[in-house]
């Protein structure tokens, strides 16, 4: 350690005895600091996009590196993307003022790496779950995938109903590949999607005293659904992987935007009204993106 004091090691030799006139002040040297393994550095990507410059950064404990453009804007801007760090500033912005944008959000950057590292891992895991014996959750409970020849598709359970262990018969050989068994698989979620969430669409328009002038499925990628000011809702079919109580929060939020198109407090009122127990399913879908399922 730093500033630690060593003697003699056992096995050393004793130093030659100095002469007593010019044996000096006794002093302890002190002990070099241990070697430190240096951070990884950060690798560029295969390739750069026109007039872009991969450039590195050293920051608090760990090494940023990005991508730098030029462009016709007049502010710093930064994206963190699949690919990495992103920076497009304008002609006039010095190394010096970009790198002081980066430190500034430095840890905004780390956060928003952390969330991509952890979206990319969830992502490749999931291709292992497109598989004979592999597990999807359907309405909150994991149900094991099975190939059935050219048999019909078939679910062996209750699919209003599921419990863990059930198992869904996809027409297709022994030797289908991945994306065709997750093809099968998510057509047969999108159907028992239209179903159960028609069921609870209806049930919910009761209770909030409101029509609609028509609902749909989406496949959106960053949001669970949408209310327009037609009266026209689109419920995003990947919440049919979560437990009901999840899919009719999402439902109360959009019926609730036919009497408030806002998300004002009168908004959450009416929320609360339809769906008492609307924040638990609330912070849970924050934490989980539309693009990571089937993984929950």
């Amino acid at each position: 350690m730093p500033g630690a004091t060593h003697g003699r090691g056992p096995g050393q030799p004793a130093p030659p005895a100095a002469s007593p006139a010019r044996e000096p002040p006794a002093s302890r040297a002190e002990a070099p600091a241990p070697h430190r393994p240096s951070a990884p550095q950060p690798s560029p990507p295969p390739t750069l996009p026109p007039g872009g410059r991969w450039l590195t950064l050293p920051l608090d404990g760990w090494t940023l590196g990005y991508v730098l453009r030029r462009a016709r804007r007049k502010t710093i801007g930064l994206h963190v993307r699949d690919t990495g760090v992103a920076i497009q500033a304008p002609a006039w912005a010095t190394r010096a003022q970009i790198e002081d944008a980066i430190r500034h959000k430095a840890d905004w950057i780390r956060e928003k790496l952390q969330d991509r590292d952890r979206r990319l891992e969830q992502l490749a895991l999931q291709a292992g779950q497109w598989r004979p014996g592999g597990r999807i959750p359907y309405l909150g409970v994991a149900i094991e995938l099975r190939l059935d020849g050219a048999r019909p598709v078939r679910y062996e359970g209750d699919p209003d109903s599921p419990a863990a262990g059930d198992r869904l018969f996809l027409p297709l050989p022994d030797a289908a590949d991945a994306s065709r068994i997750q093809e099968r698989a998510q057509a047969w979620l999108q159907e028992r999607a239209r179903i159960d969430f028609g069921v609870r669409l209806n049930r919910c328009l009761e209770r909030a005293g409101r029509s609609i002038a028509g609902w749909g499925l989406s496949s959106a990628q960053g949001r669970w659904g949408s209310c327009t000011s037609q009266g026209r809702i689109r419920l995003n079919w990947r919440l049919i992987h979560f437990a009901p109580a999840l899919i009719d929060y999402v439902i109360a939020h959009e019926v609730a935007h036919l009497k408030e198109m806002n998300h004002g407090p009168a908004f959450w009122r009416e929320v609360e009204r339809l769906c008492p127990d609307f924040r638990a399913a609330r912070d849970t879908l924050r934490r989980q993106p539309p693009d990571t399922l089937p993984l929950i």
